[in-house]
């Protein structure tokens, strides 16, 4: 909308000072020329522009107090500085409105603390190893969430499809992956948004739980996630190379556990770390190759023998690969 431009131009003039009619049209995704009729219009509704060579600005001392967050632009505040998680959740647009907004609330000293702490800092969700997730319903999900709507949706897993009818309480950002807490026929569950195959909302609005608190649930679930992981322990001898890399590979826990365990004469060491099963574990052990041996349970170091049993088979069927 024309009167939107308009005050996004005067905001962008008061919080960044002068600024080209060519820097303003790339700003707002608009023509030169469209600017160019903007600044009369501003000028006829009594705004003191100005204009020379050097660009456009304002008469010295003046100040909008236009400066009111809508309602979508509050939303979006929480993603400030996730502009890719904005976008993800339709807000993109309003989180942009939101910053230009404050930006010109502020007094000068603090405008350009503003400026530098983006300048300098700057958050990346993803693991170094994946994009994150990606998902055609998350700006339908956070609408629903934030209007308390029901939902009808087909969620795959590894046991297959099945219908669910949802009350999403709320959206939740892990490692570059979307979750999406929400009570279904069952309870309270947490569902991987990129699973969600099919969703539609529903006319029927549900009511907000008296105390729900969606930070504390979350942090009670990955806790009680965390605890359900560790089935079981094996005994392991791990070289000194394998107790360096046992951090990056295998995770703080079986590191530290590693760590406490005895030395032997040969400098190995001698522990006993927590795994989750014997096909996870398994996987696990072999990223260290022959820098650990399984001793226990048996069951696991016989699951390791037979793969690397067939491994060698492999690779001693031909020395050109295939």
């Amino acid at each position: 909308m024309r009167a939107d431009r308009l005050l996004s131009i005067v905001l962008l003039l008061q919080s960044r000072g002068r600024q080209t009619a060519h820097q303003l049209a790339a700003e707002l995704e608009v023509s030169v020329r469209t600017i160019y009729r903007d600044m009369q219009a501003l000028g006829t509704a009594g705004i003191p522009v100005y204009g020379d060579t050097t660009g456009y600005g304002l008469v010295d001392g003046y100040r909008t107090q236009l400066t009111g967050l809508t309602a979508a632009e509050a939303r979006g505040l929480v993603f400030a500085e996730l502009p890719g998680v904005a976008a993800d959740l339709g807000l993109a647009e309003a989180v942009a409105a939101a910053q230009l907004k404050l930006a010109a609330a502020l007094p000068d000293a603090q405008r350009e603390r503003s400026a530098r702490m983006r300048q300098r800092f700057h958050l990346d969700t993803p693991g170094w190893y994946e994009d994150g997730d990606s998902s055609a319903h998350l700006a339908t999900l956070a609408d629903a969430v934030w209007h308390q709507r029901a939902l009808a949706v087909t969620y795959e897993n590894w046991t297959g499809r099945a219908e669910h009818r949802l009350e999403p309480y709320g959206l939740v950002l892990k490692a570059g992956k979307w979750y999406l807490v929400a009570r279904a026929a069952r309870g309270l569950r947490t569902f991987r948004v990129s699973q969600l195959r099919e969703l539609t909302v529903l006319p029927d609005e549900f009511t907000w739980p008296d105390g729900f608190d969606l930070a504390a649930h979350w942090h009670e679930h990955i806790t009680d996630f965390r605890a359900r992981l560790v089935r079981g322990e094996a005994l392991v001898r791990l070289s000194p190379a394998a107790l360096e890399l046992l951090p990056h590979l295998m995770g703080r826990a079986v590191a530290e556990a590693a760590a406490a365990g005895e030395r032997q004469p040969d400098g190995w060491i001698l522990a006993r770390v927590p795994i989750e099963t014997d096909s996870h574990a398994e996987m696990q052990f072999l990223r260290l190759g022959a820098q650990v041996e399984v001793l226990e349970p048996v069951s696991l170091r016989r699951r390791i023998a037979a793969t690397v049993e067939e491994l060698a088979r492999t690779y001693a069927a031909t020395t050109e690969p295939r």
